[in-house]
């Protein structure tokens, strides 16, 4: 029996922790739980075959062979155990909890990406491009105000001792830009904006297509998923019908063994299907600068 932490959810976890690697915990988690799962078929059809080999239906190879893959299955399960206990500890690393996390209970495997729209401004490098377009565009208007007359004026008190008088003084001063009008700084700046604006441009379009591939990504992902349950489904029932006919002495061991290893890569295929799907999700919330799976709780 493992102790420690009771769980760790994805929706109650600090922002600094990564959905993916929240995501592949799990996944490693799911993939210990399926070797555990193969581990039992394996022994139990191991048995059929040893009792199937001592009432003479069966050669002594078939049991040999039998043992051999049982011998194999849980070198599976040790190595899944282990990756999955070394996914744990990253996920209690990122997410800095006081206690080891040593169990998943809140599935991000099987959330559905909420379908959120967006426009193409919403990505965070248009918006840097568009800051740095109103940034070029105000130095324009800088440099056109220092091109304007700086007048000075100046007020005093003039005294004249021989005359035993007071005088009031006053004067403007204003510079006249009849060769220098900033023209330089002025075209300078102009062009520094035109080139911010040609980014902002290039950075819409580079937005938009990342973000059309990032959607067609996620949309095969959930096809890939859809299949994969499916085919998960077909192989439990074809490895319960080679049971019962292996132990009714229909099948033969090979058979069985067979329909035991598409199920066992069926179930894999399910997991790293939705591994990918979370990928996809985590993607596309990048490009359209929101939290990934944003709405789907």
């Amino acid at each position: 029996m493992r102790s420690g932490c009771s769980g760790i959810s994805p929706w109650s976890t600090p922002p600094a922790v990564s959905a993916l690697v929240y995501a592949e915990a799990e996944a490693a988690q799911r993939r210990a739980t399926l070797a555990e799962e193969t581990l039992t078929l394996t022994v139990a059809d191991a048995r059929a075959a040893l009792t199937l080999v001592e009432e003479g239906r069966e050669p002594l190879l078939r049991g040999i062979q039998g043992e051999a893959e049982a011998a194999s299955a849980r070198a599976t399960r040790d190595e899944a155990v282990a990756e999955r206990d070394a996914a744990y500890a990253r996920l209690t690393a990122v997410a800095m909890t006081p206690v080891a996390v040593t169990r998943i209970d809140d599935s991000l495997l099987d959330e559905t990406p909420a379908t959120i729209g967006s426009v193409i401004d919403d990505a965070p490098t248009v918006r840097v491009a568009e800051a740095q377009r109103s940034a070029a565009e105000r130095r324009i208007d800088v440099q056109r105000v220092q091109a304007r007359p700086d007048i000075n004026a100046s007020i005093g008190i003039r005294r004249f001792e021989a005359e035993d008088a007071t005088a009031l003084t006053f004067g403007i001063s204003m510079p006249l830009p009849l060769f220098d009008r900033n023209r330089g700084n002025i075209e300078a700046a102009q062009a520094e904006f035109r080139a911010a604006d040609a980014r902002l441009m290039s950075a819409r379009q580079e937005a938009q297509a990342d973000r059309a591939a990032a959607v067609a990504r996620l949309a095969a992902s959930v096809s890939r998923v859809n299949a994969a349950d499916a085919g998960v489904t077909a192989a439990e029932e074809a490895y319960r019908l080679s049971r019962i006919g292996f132990e009714s002495g229909r099948i033969s061991q090979v058979e069985l063994r067979v329909t035991r290893t598409a199920l066992v890569n069926a179930r894999s295929a399910a997991v790293d299907a939705r591994l990918a799907r979370v990928r996809a999700e985590i993607d596309l919330a990048r490009l359209n600068g929101r939290a990934p799976f944003e709405g789907a709780q």
